[in-house]
C-alpha cells in the first residue's frame, strides 16, 4: 500500500503563487506516474498534471505555463508550484499515483491506485 498525504493549501490572492507538497509512505515505487487532480466546487475532478519516471511532465491547458511539477523520489515527495494562481483554480487539490511501471493514459483517473485526501486552495479576486 501506497499512503499520500497534502500539504501547502492555503487562501491566497490571485496573482499570488503556492507550492504542494505530496508526501509518499508505504511500498513507494520511482517508477509510477504521479498526478495532481483538483475538483472545483460543483464540478467534477480534473487532471491537472502529471511526471513521469525519468522526468517527462504534462499539463493541463488551463495551468500549462504557470504550474509545474516535479518529484524528488530520494524523499518520496512531488510538488506542484502555482504561479499566476486565479480565482477559477479554487479547488481541493488531489496527488495521486500509479502502480509501478504503469504507462497507459495517465490524464484520467483510473489510472491511478492511490489518492491522497486533497487539500482546499482558495483564491480570492
Amino acid at each position: 500500500q501506497v499512503q499520500l498525504v497534502e500539504s501547502g493549501g492555503g487562501l491566497v490572492q490571485a496573482g499570488g503563487s503556492l507550492r504542494l507538497s505530496c508526501a509518499a509512505s508505504g511500498r513507494t515505487f520511482s517508477s509510477s506516474i504521479k498526478g495532481w487532480f483538483r475538483q472545483a466546487p460543483g464540478k467534477e475532478r480534473e487532471f491537472v498534471a502529471a511526471i513521469i519516471w525519468g522526468g517527462p511532465t504534462d499539463y493541463s491547458d488551463s495551468v500549462k505555463g504557470r504550474f509545474a511539477i516535479s518529484r524528488d523520489d530520494a524523499k518520496n515527495t512531488v510538488y506542484l508550484q502555482m504561479n499566476s494562481l486565479k480565482p477559477e483554480d479554487t479547488a481541493v487539490y488531489y496527488c495521486a499515483s500509479t502502480g509501478p511501471e504503469y504507462r497507459g493514459r495517465y490524464r484520467l483517473e483510473y489510472a491511478y491506485q492511490y489518492w491522497g485526501q486533497g487539500t482546499q486552495v482558495t483564491v480570492s479576486s
